[in-house]
């Protein structure tokens, strides 16, 4: 069963969800997510994950949990989610209530060539994380709706979980530093000061 939804320009997505972001602390996964977000503009307070496939999610919860006055943002896509789906029990159990998960959702295995994923056959990744317990979950088909659903990704007490419904197409690849020593010490720095 293939879904019938609209589907968003995933980087006017990204770039509409991080305008309103001020202190918010991201975590990407790999592939798109991370394009889209160094697309949007990179900043200090960004952690590519680049190739640790499955476990964006998680490290946007640990650091929710270490960082309990930031409000923390992981943009994954539908692939890697798929992969971790553990993860949405784990967070639901822990309850973080500054951090939002946004999936970006174009049905395809974007990095090994476009292969058709689970949630083009149906299943629904926002009703998996409201069965997991979270209390607020979404799935965007809409500009309308992406606009609405925005400040609960800032505001609402979480774990929230949106699933953005994006399109495939081909975008130019903006790439964010790859030097994984490099990007931990830069984050680290940002968010608790000094290394020394």
């Amino acid at each position: 069963m293939q879904t019938r939804f609209k589907k968003l320009d995933r980087r006017d997505a990204v770039a509409r969800i991080l305008k309103q972001r001020r202190e918010a602390l991201l975590i990407t996964g790999l592939g798109s997510s991370c394009w889209d977000a160094a697309a949007a503009g990179d900043s200090d307070t960004n952690f590519y994950v680049w190739g640790g496939m499955g476990g964006a999610a998680m490290i946007g919860l640990g650091l929710a949990i270490a960082q309990p006055l930031r409000r923390v943002l992981v943009i994954t896509g539908d692939g890697e989610m798929l992969m971790g789906l553990g993860a949405l029990a784990t967070i639901a159990v822990q309850r973080p209530k500054n951090l939002s998960v946004i999936v970006l959702d174009n049905e395809r295995y974007g990095e090994t060539g476009m292969q058709a994923t689970h949630t083009h056959y149906g299943v629904d990744l926002a009703g998996m994380a409201a069965c997991a317990g979270f209390p607020l979950t979404a799935t965007i088909n809409s500009n309308k709706a992406l606009t609405e659903f925005i400040p609960q990704l800032y505001e609402a007490n979480g774990p929230v979980f949106c699933s953005v419904k994006v399109d495939d197409a081909k975008l130019p690849m903006v790439l964010p530093e790859r030097d994984g020593t490099w990007l931990k010490s830069r984050f680290r720095k940002a968010v608790v000061g000094s290394l020394d």
